[in-house]
């Protein structure tokens, strides 16, 4: 439930095209001289003289402008050209490619009216090739604060109207100045990236303003989000902002991310690629996993921005938000105990179970389509923010691997550094066996899973609804890793393999006669909950229906929950 709306004459626009902004226009875009024109009568009208000096008509009778008024007019002179960019055909171009200008972007991320905006008047200090004779006042960035339904952010918003939104020292220094006072403030930082790269004409200063934003980038990684949406290119060193923030989104078609482009690639290698291949949204939410979200449009990116916004804290110093919700604790489903199949190798969707379980059957997934062997998202128990991760059994039996492995890793440490709670839903039969598995480093990257759940203080809720098999067991937020509450469904099975495998070693040449006798006490004894609830590894078993009941109860005792790790400078985790 939004509490604020971004401009309702934006969204209001939003059948026209694909574009809906662009059809509408932005009246924020309209520009010209402002002067008041007196009828017959002789009211009070500016007009520039042949050398630019300034007269005002009273009565018919011209006398000089005052220095104010012409300073004021002047400014709004450069207000004005700062707010049209780069011009009405750069304009135009830029709402031809499908794209909304900058400002038009954060009129729909923030709530109508709240933006403030830093350094409009700024402009790049470059001489060499002609530039001194092409200024833009606010250079080829926006940048500012606002708020999205009523919670303080920082932003900054590319302008590729204005010489390709290409960075410059003065366009690096505004991104810097908002993205210290967003440290100062304690507030989140949203990146809208619309660029060509390093501005060429400025050399090693637009290099060194990269790295000045990756500095800061890192010293806000765990202190306040950083949210990037790509929404035009995004190339060479620029790509790595976004890769060190928290979320990265893009959208489909017109935004691409890579070091190298297409004509690159095949000057060094002789391989053809599109854009789209090498760096567009598709590649890198299904195979790369650089971008956490993928959208349709502009206007999508930006109001799925604000959703993620809501349920995250504005820093590492706060609670996650809570709103309400009628959805009670109470809430009894008892579909919920009918979900698992009762035959351990009939996958199921382990979605069904998150949406039953969560407010009002609604969550905020994370990279739903890379490594989908595992489901991470956002959610909501009583208000309250929680992170889920949870094995998903009908993508490769919800083995872990990888890509798997990274994927959740780097979401359990985000939730640990924002004070995020971490249910986790086991059912994982292991590690992914094969070769290409162990060459690509599954015990190295599958380390980095075990590290995250290890070194995270937060709340930590385990619920396994069927299989815990091995090492992925261990890994998957147990009671071994200072889980704090390890429940367990009816129709669990806590073993160190399953029941056929482990019988072919131990009995490993006798008859299919005995193998198929010793299968069945294997399963009394392993493929249920009880042996790891005998040594209290799990702290209950509880039925499915009052699994979300018991949930909001232990997050009750939680809250309050205090833990640290020894004093060190950081860990050496397996990256």
């Amino acid at each position: 439930m939004f509490l604020a709306r971004p401009s309702s004459r934006l969204l209001a626009a939003a059948a026209a095209s694909r574009l809906p902004i662009a059809a509408a226009g932005s009246p924020r875009l309209r520009h010209g001289v402002f002067r008041r024109d007196g009828g017959a009568d002789g009211g009070l009208k500016a007009a520039f003289g042949a050398r630019g000096t300034t007269t005002m008509s009273i009565g018919g009778v011209e006398a000089p402008q005052s220095r104010a008024a012409q300073f004021e007019e002047n400014l709004d002179k450069m207000r004005a050209k700062a707010v049209l960019g780069g011009g009405e055909k750069r304009v135009a171009a830029q709402h031809s490619r499908g794209k909304l200008l900058a400002r038009e972007r954060l009129e729909v991320l923030l709530d109508e009216g709240s933006f403030l905006e830093y350094d409009q008047l700024m402009e790049h200090r470059c001489v060499d090739f002609g530039m001194h004779e092409q200024h833009f006042p606010g250079d080829s960035v926006v940048t500012g604060q606002g708020t999205i339904n009523g919670r303080l952010v920082f932003v900054f918003s590319q302008d590729f109207t204005v010489f390709g939104g290409s960075l410059s020292e003065v366009h690096s220094l505004k991104i810097q100045k908002v993205m210290d006072k967003a440290m100062l403030m304690g507030a989140p930082v949203i990146g809208l990236c619309d660029s060509g790269g390093a501005r060429i004409q400025e050399g090693v200063d637009s290099l060194g303003g990269y790295a000045e934003i990756f500095q800061r980038n890192v010293l806000a990684s765990g202190v306040i989000p950083q949210i990037s949406i790509i929404m035009g290119p995004c190339a060479g060193g620029a790509v790595y902002s976004p890769a060190i923030t928290d979320f990265t989104i893009m959208v489909e078609g017109t935004s691409h991310l890579f070091i190298t482009g297409p004509e690159v690639v095949k000057t060094v290698t002789h391989e053809e690629v599109t854009f789209d291949e090498l760096g567009g949204a598709r590649t890198h939410s299904t195979k790369s996993g650089v971008a956490h979200l993928t959208c349709d449009n502009d206007i999508d990116a930006l109001m799925r921005a604000r959703v993620l916004f809501d349920y995250l804290p504005l820093s590492n110093t706060e609670k996650p938000p809570r709103r309400y919700t009628p959805d009670t604790r109470t809430r009894f489903d008892p579909s919920m105990d009918k979900l698992v199949p009762e035959d351990p190798n009939v996958p199921y969707d382990m979605h069904e179970i998150i949406t039953k379980l969560v407010d009002d059957g609604d969550y905020y997934e994370i990279m739903p389509k890379f490594a989908q062997n595992i489901i991470i998202a956002f959610a909501r128990l009583e208000g309250r923010t929680v992170g889920v991760v949870g094995n998903q059994p009908i993508c490769s039996a919800g083995c872990l691997d990888i890509d798997a492995s990274v994927k959740a890793a780097r979401f359990v440490r985000f939730c640990d550094a924002f004070n995020i709670p971490i249910i986790t839903l086991v059912d994982v039969p292991g590690f992914l066996p094969g070769v290409d598995q162990e060459h690509g480093g599954i015990i190295r990257h599958g380390a980095k899973l075990l590290y995250a759940y290890a070194e995270a203080t937060v709340p930590k809720l385990t619920v396994i609804t069927r299989k815990a098999y091995g090492g992925a067991y261990d890994v998957m937020a147990s009671k071994h890793l200072r889980g704090d509450i390890n429940l367990a469904w009816p129709s669990s099975e806590i073993a160190v393999m399953g029941a056929k495998g482990a019988v072919e070693i131990i009995f490993r040449g006798r008859s299919p006669e005995e193998q198929a006798q010793e299968v069945a006490k294997y399963e009394q004894l392993f493929a249920n909950p009880l042996t790891a609830a005998r040594r209290g590894f799990i702290d209950d078993v509880i039925k499915p229906a009052d699994t979300r009941l018991r949930l909001c109860q232990e997050l009750d005792a939680l809250y309050h929950k205090k833990l640290s790790n020894p004093p060190k400078k950081h860990g050496n985790i397996p990256l």
